[in-house]
């Protein structure tokens, strides 16, 4: 961290697209964090998002941006079939990094990150913004203190119907598109946080559209004694994107879309017994920054919310749902 204000986190970001504008945007939220500066691959584009959203420096390259002595924290925001080599640049640079979900395209890219995060002891997450939001570590709450008896199943959904554009990055292979890497990440990782990221058994569904990329899919996970996670993921076909966790005495409605939810409702009996409400104004990314900001002033190297392991555990699961649909991305 920088010297002249230890509680201060200094954020560099690399990329100027869409994400990255949500993540400049809500860091203004963050109690321990700042965005100093931003990297492009034009100066153009850099001094453009700059001045949006009233960042100091502005670099026409990621490698300046990360060689930056001011910055602490490196935020990537590209698409996923570059965040390899952007945190790897990042991580050589000696920067904390914190990477856009899916941490990468497969399990193979992700070992070969953390390996060297973990050999240079430098900080490495991946920014699963859903994990550290309100509403969810209200659901933990509730789980860890038995408010729903044992759980058995998890069920979550998260789709929308993406306009038909071959080119972008929702249905284009060579993006890493589809709804798996997407938005499934999501729900797969919510039945993560409620069960842990080693089911026993994976079946799944898909659908593979015209461009080669999994469209909607549908999978269920088996943990063994009786518990089980029925997760569905869509680029092409609107779903409710809710979350349920039913448990021997009562269940858990997370509401408000599963990417960003803003309340959590406690059944006990079949009765609403406890409602939980998020009015933040904020879109929802400075959750994700300011742990961060508190695992790095504490010394750590990951979070206990969202380990380097699970993330690990949880893109392998990705890639056997993968193997049994037989769909491999350009490159693999």
């Amino acid at each position: 961290m920088s010297e002249d204000n230890a509680y201060t986190i200094k954020w560099g970001i690399l990329s100027t697209g869409w994400i990255a504008h949500q993540f400049a945007t809500d860091l203004a939220h963050a109690s321990n964090g700042t965005a100093y500066a931003v990297g492009s691959r034009s100066q153009e584009s850099a001094d453009e998002f700059a001045k949006n959203h009233g960042i100091p420096v502005a670099y026409a390259t990621y490698e300046d941006l990360v060689n930056d002595p001011e910055v602490d924290a490196i935020y990537i925001g590209t698409p996923h079939p570059f965040h390899k080599e952007n945190a790897l640049l990042a991580l050589r640079a000696g920067k904390a990094v914190l990477c856009e979900k899916p941490f990468t395209v497969n399990s193979a890219e992700l070992e070969e990150i953390v390996a060297y995060a973990r050999e240079k002891k430098l900080f490495l997450m991946e920014a699963m913004w859903s994990r550290y939001l309100p509403a969810n570590v209200k659901v933990r709450e509730w789980l860890a203190a038995d408010r729903i008896g044992e759980v058995r199943l998890v069920k979550a959904d998260l789709g929308f119907r993406a306009d038909w554009n071959p080119e972008g990055r929702l249905l284009n292979p060579a993006l890493g598109g589809g709804a798996l890497l997407d938005v499934g990440i999501y729900p797969v990782s919510f039945a993560s946080m409620v069960f842990g990221p080693h089911p026993e058994a994976v079946y799944s569904t898909v659908h593979i559209g015209e461009t080669g990329v999994d469209e909607h899919f549908s999978l269920l996970l088996s943990y063994g004694e009786g518990k089980s996670a029925s997760l569905n993921g869509g680029v092409r076909i609107n779903m409710l994107q809710e979350a349920y966790v039913y448990g021997t005495e009562g269940y858990i409605v997370v509401k408000g879309t599963l990417v960003n939810p803003k309340s959590a409702e406690l059944y006990i009996g079949g009765e609403l017994v406890e409602t939980f409400k998020d009015d933040r104004t904020s879109v929802g990314y400075a959750f994700e920054a300011e742990e961060v900001g508190r695992c790095l002033q504490e010394g750590l190297t990951e979070s206990p919310v969202m380990t380097l392991d699970e993330s690990v555990a949880l893109m392998k699961l990705l890639d056997g749902v993968r193997a049994q649909w037989g769909l491999k991305y350009p490159g693999e």
